[in-house]
């Protein structure tokens, strides 16, 4: 049977063989291995980007030994990150100020390939590979990140991870301590291929929590030619976790300490897998085509019976109980509710860069479209007793996202001085249908579009050979969720919320500089204005209204 998944795939299917198989003439250019950087290493290239850029590089993750993410992003200045469990499984990211729950308002890659699983239509991180994977991370703030999106207010992060060695090699590390935790990691590399394996476990920072990880990461790189290269990626990861929802209330907190967590029936478990592939193609020593495709399954189960410290499906006597600070009996809730998620994301984006000369100036002109397409399926279960992994179905529904995206930004470079125009272009259809479910007979469906124009301009001055100025003001642009704009509730009439996308100009200005060997300084002075702020509640927080 043929789905719309199905035919939307052949398409990208047949054009990625038609790269693979691309016939080339033998050229100068050297292609190693294909990615998309967002700052680069060359200097010269990271002096002329107009607006704050910051590179955590390899050395300095292994000097410091690293325990998270968490701990690899606090390194950059700009950058909030909350922490959740402890293995920094689910990374809270916030830059310049913004929310940093479920890192909703960062554009996340790896080797420039979307890292999160529906960032159009639901751009929330309950899934994040553990920073033993990456070997350097790039943070991008300011006019430069319209080149990437679909966030483009706070900034993007690119995680690097190691290219494929051509001599054999491979380390075995393990490592433990308290609190039941263990690490084993195996990297094995050789011919242009390399595993990367990572297996993670540990007691949360509350009672009755733990968590296990598996996470496989395959990449191999093949030099087809002088002119091409392509890179082939592959990765699974798994996360088995007993872990909460719902927080402390206060006289939880002062009776019980703040490890108190009496749910040790709720549990987290997702599944991810993923395939992607950039292939490069250099027509010449300047002109240069780099095609991310890119395919994602991602699962995740969460049984949980409570949400918020004053929910009632436990019944009102349950959370009075909690509120007074009375130990509570969890086995005799009779409730537990399954939030049931698969996403399945796909898309292609070829970018292109060409460096020509024209009007007495030297130029790097950057362009390409990106093809992005999002399925979330979502049900809620409704278990009779907290054991229960059946039960009645409370919601049933599925999300789709079409994206179409394209992109253009031109360097002009003259003497001490870049200027960098840029321009970028967002179309976003949604979709949801909601299915019957216990006590709702009724089938709806609705749909949405928006589509906006980003404008960009940054440019640097070279003050002196150690020292670069930089400014730049750009649009910002986030999409709302899918179901933010389409509420088909228990009706048979879809309801639809003029939220539109989050909009704001933000500006910049700031300096680069290097006053002496091994010591770099950067300071930035921003400002974020908005027209339109999308704020979320959690319900975690005790509200689900805007």
């Amino acid at each position: 049977m043929e789905t719309l998944a199905s035919r939307r795939a052949k398409p990208l299917a047949a054009l990625l063989a038609a790269i693979v198989v691309t016939p080339v003439a033998a050229q100068t250019s050297s292609v190693t291995s294909p990615r998309v950087d967002i700052i680069g290493t060359d200097k010269s290239e990271i002096e002329r980007i107009p607006g704050s850029a910051y590179v955590v590089d390899k050395e300095t993750l292994e000097s410091s030994r690293v325990f998270t993410t968490n701990e690899a992003l606090r390194k950059v200045p700009g950058i909030n990150v909350r922490d959740e469990e402890g293995l920094g499984l689910r990374p809270n990211i916030g830059i310049r100020g913004l929310n940093p729950t479920r890192s909703t308002k960062v554009t996340l890659l790896e080797d420039g390939v979307p890292l999160a699983y529906a960032p159009y239509g639901d751009n929330a991180s309950y899934y994040h590979p553990p920073i033993d994977r990456y070997e350097r991370i790039e943070v991008l703030k300011g006019a430069g990140q319209v080149m990437y999106g679909p966030q483009t207010i706070g900034g993007v992060i690119n995680y690097i991870t190691p290219t494929p060695p051509e001599e054999f090699r491979g380390m075995i590390g393990l490592a433990g301590g308290n609190r039941d935790y263990g690490n084993a990691r195996v990297q094995l590399g050789g011919a242009g291929f390399l595993l990367d394996y990572s297996y993670k476990q540990a007691d949360g920072a509350r009672d009755n929590i733990h968590s296990q990880l598996n996470d496989l990461n395959l990449k191999k790189v093949f030099s087809i030619s002088e002119r091409q290269g392509l890179t082939l990626r592959a990765n699974y990861y798994s996360e088995e976790s007993q872990v909460t929802y719902s927080g402390l209330t206060t006289a939880e907190f002062n009776r019980f300490g703040s490890r108190y967590n009496p749910f040790k029936n709720d549990s987290f478990d997702t599944r991810r897998f993923g395939l992607s592939a950039t292939h490069e193609f250099a027509f010449s020593d300047d002109a240069k085509l780099t095609t991310n495709v890119y395919a994602s399954w991602f699962s995740r189960d969460w049984w949980r019976q409570s949400s918020t410290t004053t929910d009632t499906q436990c019944g009102n006597a349950f959370r009075d109980a909690r509120l007074a600070g009375d130990a509570v009996n969890v086995d005799a809730c009779n409730s537990i509710q399954g939030r049931l998620r698969d996403y399945f994301t796909y898309g292609i984006e070829p970018r292109m860069h060409v460096n020509w000369a024209g009007f007495g100036t030297t130029s790097e002109l950057d362009f390409g479209v990106k093809l992005h397409f999002e399925e979330q399926k979502r049900k809620q279960i409704n278990a009779a007793n907290p054991f229960a992994r059946t039960g009645a179905l409370g919601e049933d529904n599925v999300r789709n996202t079409s994206a179409y995206s394209a992109f253009v930004m031109n360097k002009f470079i003259l003497g001490r001085f870049s200027l960098s125009p840029g321009l970028r272009y967002e179309y976003i259809d949604s979709e949801r249908t909601n299915y019957p479910n216990t006590g709702n007979t009724n089938y709806s469906s609705g749909k949405s579009s928006l589509d906006a124009w980003i404008p960009s301009l940054g440019g640097t001055f070279q003050a002196h050979e150690t020292t670069t100025v930089f400014a730049g003001i750009h649009r910002g642009f986030a999409p709302p969720r899918t179901e933010d704009i389409i509420n088909t509730g228990q009706g048979p009439v879809p309801t639809f919320v003029d939220v539109g996308a989050e909009k704001s100009w933000n500006s910049e200005i700031g300096l680069r500089s290097t006053p002496v060997t091994g010591m770099n300084v950067q300071a930035t002075w921003f400002r974020n204005d908005f027209e339109r702020l999308i704020a979320v509640c959690s319900i975690a927080g005790g509200s689900t209204s805007i």
